[in-house]
């Protein structure tokens, strides 16, 4: 199979998408938009397919362990340094494969929802030719096949997603949104930038499969060498690989970079299914992945991990039982779930049945990916009948939107984890990971998975229970582009969790069995019936039992209401420390040192120019006197000297 022609046209055409419409979809292809760019999705998502199909079923395994295929490998910039190099590659993989299908399948969705969601968009093919320019970027990042090249996609994933969440450019919200998912993501792609020039320095290579051997090897000299040498108490090799987690958690909304994520919902909500659902937001959680081998080799950075994804996953969880918006209770589901993905990588062991983390890890990405764009697109759907974010507007729309209540609410049963669904089996692994691996952080999970199913649930009940709102929709529930992906989903949300994933995926390569423990089961599937109870008796019908419970839990819910307060702890911070002691003191630097020494230099070459401008005024008369006087002047010198 030529896995380097098909893999180079699952970049290029999202890639020739983005060109074509971008520059001609407004004057050529202004109707044909959304057809153009679907129709190339449909195209990649079925290459996607197919290669997985053939690369697990056919060429990917070689005596029971599953090979990287480096499909395309050229060499772009040489170093002088240790024969650095940076070379662009195709790496295929099992994590980079199943990405593909996730990437591509969650990205034809959302593109076939778009077809109804955003007709009447003035910027209709602007809107098509971003999401193929995020769709390109993110395919280049997983099929990397060094951590440098991982970056530049990294980053280019940076600016679509900025593109697309300040879509609404006349919104000043909209604005405001995408400057700060920018800038927050910046900050932390600084610390990733700084953990791989770490990296390849040490090591001498870029190359993902070159940095795993060589710091595989506990007598190789850029294992020793990283080891080490330290600084504050930590190795090299820890401050790299928490410097590399940083970019992650940056990308992966985790605690505490997790603040532009919520304002992140004020693009089109298809956007918020593609970016917020499985591809921009487990970006870090890929790149853990993918250096998962080096991780596991260092005690603190798999502390790190799992202790930001368990603090993240519960903090989430409990802000998310508070809001209001549809959206944002969506954002900082998404926030609680990949925190859920997290800390399963970082208390996973290594090598079958011990990186059971691993493998649940990326399990309950490939779940999370569907059940959460369905949960977004359904929440699209709600408020294109609505026409408003906020679920105190909403109510009894059971009755007037029967498919997306029926596929709303089997996403609803399968991120709490409600068995046969999806989310039971890949969060049931990650709960078993989490008890083998550290019992404290296995309670919180427990505790988190309660919560999901509560604020799931308070969500659902809101919507499409409660009292009836009168609502002035004329235009139905939608039409069958927006509809089809919500059938689909449902579909993938009800059997991806029969897949055999851990005889595909694993943390090196060889598959193995996993069963189900019903007797482990009991506990988290006991909290998930409490939560969808406990929600039912507060939100089922509208009463005064919410209002009075809050009330009752006095600052504790208001604290959680506004956030916990950490994005004003952020203003503080840059606006009255960062601003006040360092912005303006190197303002002032700036104006009236470092451009009041260049103004000084330039007046004084000024004032002196005018001074001595007489002694090129081109009179022969004067430069004769000058000659002359200073002919005497040295005459009289030398007869000084002389004597």
């Amino acid at each position: 199979m030529n896995y380097a022609l098909l893999s180079a046209l699952l970049l290029l055409l999202p890639l020739a998408s983005f060109v074509v419409l971008g520059i001609w979809g407004r004057s050529i292809f202004r109707k044909a938009s959304g057809i153009i760019g679907t129709a190339v999705l449909g195209t990649i998502a079925a290459l996607s397919v197919y290669i997985a199909c053939q690369y697990f079923l056919v060429d990917g395994q070689l005596n029971g362990t599953y090979q990287p295929i480096i499909a395309l490998q050229a060499e772009w910039l040489k170093f002088g340094y240790k024969e650095l190099s940076i070379d662009i590659g195709i790496l295929l993989d099992p994590i980079s494969v199943m990405m593909l299908v996730v990437i591509t399948v969650v990205s034809l969705m959302v593109h076939i929802f778009s077809l109804g969601y955003m007709k009447d968009e003035e910027r209709y093919s602007t809107y098509f030719a971003f999401l193929s320019l995020f769709t390109f970027s993110m395919l280049g990042l997983v099929i990397s096949v060094n951590i440098f090249q991982i970056y530049m996609f990294w980053e280019l994933v940076g600016v679509s997603s900025y593109l697309l969440i300040g879509f609404f450019f006349t919104k000043p919200s909209a604005v405001a949104a995408s400057k700060k998912a920018f800038i927050v993501t910046r900050f932390a792609d600084l610390g990733f930038l700084i953990g791989i020039l770490i990296l390849g320095i040490q090591t001498g290579t870029l190359d993902f499969s070159a940095i795993i051997d060589r710091l595989s090897n506990p007598q190789s000299e850029a294992f020793i060498s990283m080891t080490s040498a330290g600084f504050l108490g930590l190795s090299t090799l820890t401050w790299a690989l928490i410097l590399v987690f940083m970019g992650g958690a940056g990308k992966s909304a985790m605690f505490p970079l997790h603040i532009w994520l919520p304002d992140a919902m004020e693009g089109p909500t298809p956007v918020s299914a593609l970016i917020h659902a499985a591809t921009m937001v487990v970006a870090g959680v890929y790149l853990v992945a993918r250096l998962f081998p080096i991780f596991h080799l260092d005690e603190i950075a798999m502390s790190v991990v799992a202790w930001v994804g368990a603090t993240s996953a519960l903090f989430a969880a409990i802000i998310a039982t508070t809001q209001t918006d549809i959206k944002r209770v969506l954002a900082y589901s998404t926030m609680s779930q990949i925190g859920y993905m997290m800390f399963s990588l970082g208390v996973s062991g290594y090598g079958g049945e011990a990186g059971l983390g691993f493998t649940a890890s990326m399990f309950h990405l490939f779940t999370h990916a569907f059940f959460k764009s369905l949960l977004f697109l359904g929440a699209g759907a709600v408020i294109h009948y609505v026409h408003s974010n906020d679920m105190l507007d909403m109510g009894g729309l059971r009755k007037y939107m029967p498919v997306t209540h029926a596929t709303f609410l089997l996403a609803c049963l399968a991120i709490a984890g409600v068995p046969p669904l999806s989310g039971f089996f890949s969060k049931e692994e990650i709960l078993l990971a989490a008890y083998e691996g550290n019992k404290a952080i296995y309670f919180i999970a427990l505790f988190t998975a309660g919560l999901t199913a509560f604020y799931m649930f308070r969500l659902y009940f809101m919507i499409f229970w409660q009292k009836e709102k009168h609502y002035h929709a004329h235009h139905g529930e939608g039409p069958m582009s927006m509809k089809l992906p919500l059938i689909i989903l449902s579909l993938l949300t009800i059997v991806t969790g029969f897949i055999p994933f851990a005889q595909y995926v694993s943390s090196n390569g060889k598959g193995f069995d996993t069963h189900l423990h019903l007797m482990f089961s009991i506990a988290p599937v006991a909290m998930v019936i409490i939560g969808i109870g406990v929600a039912y008796v507060l939100y089922q019908k509208a009463n005064d039992k919410p209002a009075n419970l809050a009330s009752a839990m006095g600052g504790l819910y208001r604290a959680a209401y506004r956030k916990f307060y950490i994005d004003e702890l952020y203003l503080f911070i840059t606006h009255k420390i960062i601003f006040r002691f360092i912005g303006k003191p190197a303002a002032w630097t700036d104006k009236n040192i470092v451009d009041g020494t260049v103004n000084t230099v330039a007046s004084a070459t000024d004032d002196v120019s005018f001074m001595i401008k007489g002694w090129q005024s081109g009179k022969v008369q004067q430069y004769a006197m000058y000659f002359f006087a200073g002919a005497l002047l040295l005459a009289f010198i030398f007869i000084y000297l002389w004597h």
